[in-house]
């Protein structure tokens, strides 16, 4: 997919640290050992096809705002590859970002068209609904 003018990772690294990579051990909520300090990857020519094949969804939704780029709200959006769920991924040592406005707004509006709409930290999970309550879940 080509880039979105404006949509480039640049200073954030939001997925290296919340992310689980297996193929390194890196457990979500631990920076990856990889991850330069100002952005981007120390192993980028080898890293594995798992990070290869992970696209941020505000970097390829032109309906997300530079405003909802993950390091800024502290949510990383996606839609998760093993189900039909859709995913707010928070840094454990914030796991109530979700809660800021602009993305919660966003996931009762996905959970208003009928997807099913989960926010996670760590092993913490919470259902989003599309009245907008909430509630924490395994």
């Amino acid at each position: 997919m080509p880039e979105i003018p404006g949509k480039a990772c640049g200073p954030c690294y939001f997925c290296c640290k919340v992310l689980e990579i297996e193929e390194f051990k890196k457990t979500a909520g631990k920076l990856c050992e990889h991850c330069v300090g100002s952005g981007g990857c120390g192993v980028y020519d080898t890293r594995p096809q798992v990070c290869r094949d992970y696209h941020c969804d505000w970097k390829e939704d032109r309906g997300l705002s530079s405003q909802m780029r993950p390091d800024k709200v502290g949510a990383l959006l996606m839609e998760d590859a093993d189900s039909d769920e859709y995913h707010a991924v928070c840094d454990p040592e914030k796991p109530m970002a979700w809660r800021n406005p602009l993305v919660f707004r966003y996931l009762v509006d996905l959970a208003k068209d009928g997807q099913i709409v989960k926010a996670k930290a760590g092993l913490r999970a919470w259902r989003i609904y599309a009245d907008g309550h909430w509630q924490e879940c395994a």
